[in-house]
C-alpha cells in the first residue's frame, strides 16, 4: 500500500508499505483523507525527534474496514475521524478526564507497519498519510456520514488543538478579549473557538496580509500584520493572548500584551531546547503561561460535539480545507504550506 515514508533524510511516498491486523482494542481504518500539518514536517526538519523510518500523518479521517476483539463502539463501514491521543483509559489522568496526560499516550510510538519486512515507525500513534492504518480503538472516534471526510480529517489535530485551548484550556468567556498570533491551521481554529465562546474582541495577528479574509471569515474582529497596533485596540490588555507560530520572540509579546489576570497560552512548536524569557514583575498581577498539549482535549467527546457543531453552521471545516493534493502530490502540498499559499492542505487517497 502507499504511504509517505520518512528514513531521517528524506521523505518519499512509497508503494511498497504494509499494516498488519488490528490487535485486541485495535481498528483498523482505510485513510480517505488527511491534513498536513506543520506538525509533520517538525519531524522532517528536526524540530520533533521522532525515531525513523516512520510513516508520517496524524490528522486523518476515513472508514473503519475491521476491528480487534473487543471494540464495540465501531463496527466496520463506520466513518471515523482520529486522534492522536492512544491514552490507556485506566490511569489516574484518564479516570480524571484528563486523558492527554496518560503517560501511556506519551513517547511509546509503535510499530504496526512494515516494508521488506523490516518494522516502520507510526508517527503520534497514528500515520493518517497511509492508505491504512492501525490505531487504538480510542482514537477512532464514529462521526456522521454527511460530514466530507477532507473536512472531518482537520478535526482530529487543528479543531481539538485550537478550539480546544480556548474551551477547555483558556475556558473563555463570554466578552473576554482574545488575541491570536498567527493565523494558519491553528491559529484559525483558535478564532473559531474564540467566537463559539463568545469572545469580544478578537484580535488575530500575522504578518501576512494575504490570511485577513479569512481571519475574519473565522471570526476574528480586527486583523493586524504585527504586534504593534494590539494596544490600540486594546489598551489594557489581552485577557487571553494565544501564540501559534512557536516563535521564543513571539511567545514574549504574548506575556507582554496581558491585562492583569491574563493568560497566555502556548501553542507553536519551537525546538525541543528554545528558551523563552519574561519580565517576573509582570507576572504578579494575577497573570498565567499556560502550557497546553493538544487542547487539553477529551477526543470521544470533543470530537462528537465538533462534528455536531460542523453539521449546525456554527463550527467551520470546510473552509479550513484550501487545497486538496492526490499522496502522489505530497512534495507540492509541502511547498504549499511552507509558503504559506493554504491554510490547510488535504492529501487525498
Amino acid at each position: 500500500m502507499r504511504g509517505v515514508l520518512f528514513d531521517g533524510k528524506r521523505v518519499e511516498v512509497v508503494d511498497d508499505l504494509e499494516v498488519r491486523d488490528p490487535g485486541p482494542g485495535e481498528v483498523l481504518v482505510a485513510i480517505s483523507a488527511a491534513g498536513l500539518c506543520h506538525s509533520d514536517l517538525s519531524v522532517v526538519d528536526g524540530t520533533i525527534p521522532f525515531p525513523v523510518p516512520v510513516v508520517l500523518g496524524h490528522e486523518g479521517a476515513g472508514v473503519v474496514e475491521a476491528v480487534g476483539a473487543g471494540v464495540t463502539h465501531v463496527v466496520p463501514g463506520d466513518h471515523v475521524a482520529l486522534s492522536t491521543l492512544a491514552n490507556c483509559g485506566t490511569c489516574a489522568e484518564c479516570d480524571r478526564g484528563r486523558p492527554t496526560m496518560c503517560r501511556q499516550a506519551i513517547g511509546r510510538p509503535g510499530r504496526p507497519f512494515s516494508r521488506d519486512g523490516r518494522p516502520v515507525y507510526q508517527f503520534a500513534s497514528n500515520s493518517a498519510f497511509a492508505e491504512r492504518t492501525v490505531v487504538k480503538a480510542v482514537q477512532a472516534v464514529r462521526i456522521p456520514k454527511d460530514i466530507p471526510l477532507p473536512s472531518a480529517a482537520l478535526i482530529g489535530c487543528g479543531v481539538l488543538t485550537g478550539v480546544g485551548a480556548v474551551l477547555n484550556r483558556a475556558r473563555v468567556d463570554r466578552g473576554e478579549s482574545v488575541l491570536v498570533i498567527g493565523t494558519g491551521g491553528i491559529g484559525l481554529n483558535v478564532i473559531q473557538g474564540a467566537r463559539i465562546a463568545g469572545a469580544m474582541p478578537i484580535v488575530a495577528v500575522d504578518a501576512n496580509p494575504a490570511k485577513e479574509a479569512v481571519a475574519r471569515q473565522f471570526g476574528a474582529t480586527h486583523f493586524l500584520t504585527s504586534t504593534d497596533g494590539v494596544k490600540d485596540i486594546l489598551p489594557t490588555g489581552a485577557d487571553h493572548a494565544f501564540e501559534c507560530v512557536g516563535r521564543v520572540e513571539l511567545i514574549r509579546q504574548a506575556v507582554d500584551l496581558l491585562d492583569r489576570h491574563g493568560q497566555a497560552v502556548l501553542l507553536g512548536v519551537p525546538p525541543a531546547t528554545a528558551e523563552a524569557s519574561f519580565l517576573v514583575s509582570s507576572m504578579y498581577l494575577d497573570k498565567s503561561i499556560l502550557g497546553c498539549r493538544y487542547g487539553s482535549s477529551r477526543p470521544q467527546r470533543d470530537i462528537a460535539l465538533y462534528a455536531e457543531l460542523y453539521r449546525a453552521g456554527r463550527l467551520l471545516l470546510d473552509e479550513l480545507v484550501t487545497e486538496t493534493y492526490p499522496v502522489e502530490d505530497f512534495e507540492k502540498a509541502v511547498a504549499d504550506a511552507e509558503a504559506g499559499r493554504v491554510a490547510r492542505g488535504v492529501l487525498t487517497f
